[in-house]
């Protein structure tokens, strides 16, 4: 059994104000490419397919246009789950009867969600989606008790256990999942599923599976075991993942469920995402020989003291600069903190705090007289004016 996994497509994506369509149609291209190359008998998307519930229209039609090539220029099974990103209701539209074609589509949760039987050379294997849901809705759907369903990890077990069941004894078993398995990497892009660590799930619900399919994560990763596995985000969707490879996940299985190949197929981006550091003056002598100038860029400036239009500048070489740090503001900013609340400060101490932010040296006892002679001398023409 072939099978290409991956997830968090997170269609219709803004990143930094940029409309993320176009990158993500040009690396499906290349994902729709290794289809026709890997000719896998199945096809798994494991959540986040969408960025935002009420998706934009553009990223409608390119999950239109790909699963549409996938279906009939390629005819291999999709078996695509909702994430949390995702609306389970609009998601899972017309799923019925897209199932006669090979586009298995799970979005709200149902009782009556089945497996999915993909045939390949030795038999079937059972495909086991489990979308994305709220504890309470698993309450709700499968009459759980409380007690018995508190949180993701005892209602995602309610899950897997309901779909391992309805499978046949000794069948090779794939779950197709969205949740966060203990022990995985995050990034920053992901969306906390609950605060304070509730929403991660224990690893050993998917012992019964030959292989788990995961989504949520943004970094490629194993979590425990081989058996299961975080295909990782389409792209690059924050700065806190400039060091990954983003890339589709191939897995092979034999006649008896044991995995027999488990590669990431790298993408590659139109633009990459990456982080620079350095002085302005440095970073102005342009990109190094290889160096894509049309990246999408994150500059950390090393200079002191102030800088006019740093970002314009920097625009020149890279015109896709998205954002700017200054580490010596970052040490200044304690400035006012350590003082306390801003408006608790008398307006030379608000001042020199800003001078010591903008400069990264505090105001000396020359320049606190001068601005403290300027503050008076303002404010004696406010009064005077004042009515």
């Amino acid at each position: 059994m072939r099978i290409l996994h991956t997830a968090d497509w997170h269609l219709g994506r803004i990143f930094h104000q940029v409309h993320m369509t176009e990158d993500q149609a040009a690396v499906l291209d290349q994902f729709i490419d290794l289809i026709k190359d890997r000719r896998p008998h199945a096809v798994i998307v494991a959540g986040d397919i969408y960025d935002r519930s009420v998706p934009p229209v553009d990223a409608v039609r390119l999950l239109d246009e790909v699963i549409t090539r996938i279906l009939l220029d390629h005819r291999t099974a999709v078996i695509m789950v909702a994430g949390n990103h995702d609306s389970a209701d609009r998601l899972g539209f017309g799923n019925r009867l897209f199932a006669g074609r090979g586009f298995h589509l799970f979005g709200r949760l149902d009782r009556d969600m089945a497996p999915i039987p993909v045939e390949d050379e030795t038999g079937p294997v059972w495909f086991c989606p489990i979308p994305y849901a709220e504890p309470a809705l698993v309450r709700e759907t499968f009459g759980s008790s409380p007690e018995a369903v508190r949180g993701h990890n005892e209602a995602l077990r309610v899950l897997a256990d309901h779909m391992s069941a309805r499978t046949p004894a000794g069948a090779r078993r794939i779950a197709v999942a969205h949740a966060f398995v203990t022990g995985g990497e995050q990034s920053e892009s992901e969306s906390f599923l609950t605060v304070g660590g509730a929403g991660t799930v224990d690893g050993s619900i998917f012992e019964g599976f030959h292989y788990t399919a995961l989504g949520h994560l943004h970094r490629p990763q194993h979590c425990g075991h081989d058996r299961i596995r975080y295909s990782g985000s389409l792209l690059k969707y924050s700065f806190s993942e400039a060091d990954h490879q983003k890339g589709i996940t191939f897995v092979e299985l034999d006649g008896a469920g044991q995995i027999t190949a488990c590669e990431s197929i790298a993408l590659t981006p139109r633009r990459d995402v990456r982080r620079l550091e350095g002085y302005l003056n440095d970073i102005l002598k342009g990109a190094a020989p290889g160096e894509n100038r049309q990246d999408y860029v994150m500059v950390t400036l090393l200079d002191e003291g102030a800088i006019l239009d740093p970002i314009g500048k920097i625009r020149q070489v890279y015109p896709n600069v998205l954002h700017i740090q200054r580490t010596f503001l970052e040490r200044g900013s304690g400035a006012v903190r350590s003082v306390g609340d801003h408006r608790r400060l008398d307006d030379l101490d608000l001042f020199a705090s800003f001078m010591e932010q903008v400069t990264g040296s505090p105001l000396d006892e020359e320049g606190r007289q001068v601005a403290a002679d300027v503050i008076d001398d303002v404010l004696g023409r406010c009064r005077e004016v004042a009515p």
